[in-house]
């Protein structure tokens, strides 16, 4: 009398066949959870667990196992490892806790040439020094459980992020002047008052505009065969220009000038060519940094030529994110500057101006939210 089996068939949805069979021709998937696909559709059409075992050359027990967790979970879940307890730790809350401590300290209190922490450097100080701080279950710390202490509690001593300490002790009161322009800003747009007599302009210089030019000429897209445009890697170098512009904040307009450079004698161009831009009975409130050029003698000398035209506002110490005109630097690098190529300065100096003239044609109105909600009134 033949052997008939007494375990119950296996039922596959459609679905299931189908993840099964891409599953079991995979190259990318773990070895494992290919040989377990193969094991289910193989008893699916029919195979006997010994005739499973022959074709992958192992054992009964191997594919019984796998079969029976199948009949049990479902197909698709019994391919995934189940979660084991594992061996019992043997490393203490009070030695994890002391590892860490070291993670967080630099490597040169403890008397290393390192800046930051590596795992094999880590690993190495905490087995020299772990009997003699009481936490002898890490005499035989690897680099990978540092790895894993270390990712438990999200510390990442070999990595480094930067932050900006915050310099200028007037910092609040400078950056709640600079709010309050914008509020005046917003005050008159609301207002639709035509007779507004002042002025607002964000300002700052953008310096060391490359002028960059090709060895050999750009190659085009071709359709079907190129995609993109193809550059030479080798290049010219003509030199640097430097971009001193302004944003009026009531009309979105920029006013600017090209420069070779950007000392107190550029921003004084800048300042006349302002003034020659606005009736003289207009104030012009201009926000800037304090870059040594916009407080210098030669400077402070044109402002007393104009006496009571001109109000500078002053931004905080490194918060040019104060600034609105930033973020017309910001799109200018992103578009226009990006990958420009050009044969001399005067040819990027007429290109930068070109480029401004075309967007003062249809100006946009930019409007300060941040932090509107919290000014507080200026002091007296």
């Amino acid at each position: 009398m033949p052997f008939q089996s007494t375990r119950s068939k296996l039922v596959l949805s459609e679905d299931d066949l189908k993840k099964l069979g891409v599953i079991s021709k995979s190259r990318t998937e773990p070895k494992g959870r290919v040989e377990r696909a193969k094991f289910i559709l193989e008893y699916y059409n029919g195979a006997t667990i010994s005739e499973i075992a022959r074709n992958h050359k192992t054992n009964r027990t191997k594919i019984e196992l796998q079969i029976n967790k199948a009949l049990q979970m479902g197909a698709m879940p019994s391919l995934d490892d189940m979660p084991r307890a594992g061996r019992p730790g043997t490393i203490t809350d009070a030695a994890k806790a002391w590892l860490i401590s070291l993670a967080c300290a630099k490597p040169l209190n403890f008397s290393y040439s390192h800046e930051t922490w590596t795992t094999a450097l880590l690993s190495k100080h905490v087995q020299e020094h772990c009997e003699e701080n009481g936490h002898p279950c890490l005499k035989h710390l690897s680099r990978g459980t540092v790895s894993k202490i270390l990712s438990a509690n999200v510390i990442k001593p070999h990595k480094m992020t930067y932050y900006l300490e915050r310099r200028d002790p007037l910092f609040d009161e400078k950056m709640n002047q600079v709010l309050h322009v914008y509020k005046e800003v917003i005050i008159a747009a609301a207002e639709n008052d035509d007779d507004v007599l002042t002025a607002f302009i964000s300002y700052d210089e953008k310096p060391g505009i490359q002028a960059i030019e090709n060895k050999a000429p750009d190659l085009c897209p071709v359709p079907g065969k190129y995609p993109a445009i193809a550059r030479d890697y080798e290049y010219k170098r003509h030199g640097t220009l430097s971009l001193l512009a302004g944003i009026d904040l009531q009309t979105g307009v920029i006013i600017a000038v090209v420069e070779d450079r950007h000392r107190s004698i550029e921003f004084i161009n800048f300042l006349k060519k302002v003034d020659a831009n606005y009736p003289e009975t207009h104030k012009i409130k201009i926000i800037l940094d304090n870059h040594s050029a916009h407080i210098s003698k030669e400077t402070r000398k044109y402002l007393a030529t104009k006496p009571n035209r001109f109000e500078l506002i002053f931004t905080p110490t490194h918060a040019s994110w104060l600034n609105i005109i930033e973020t017309f630097f910001s799109k200018l690098a992103r578009t226009m500057l990006r990958g420009i190529r050009v044969k001399n300065k005067e040819e990027l100096r007429q290109r930068l101006l070109q480029h401004i003239e075309s967007l003062n044609e249809s100006p946009v109105v930019f409007r300060w939210k941040y932090k509107m909600d919290i000014i507080e009134p200026l002091s007296k």
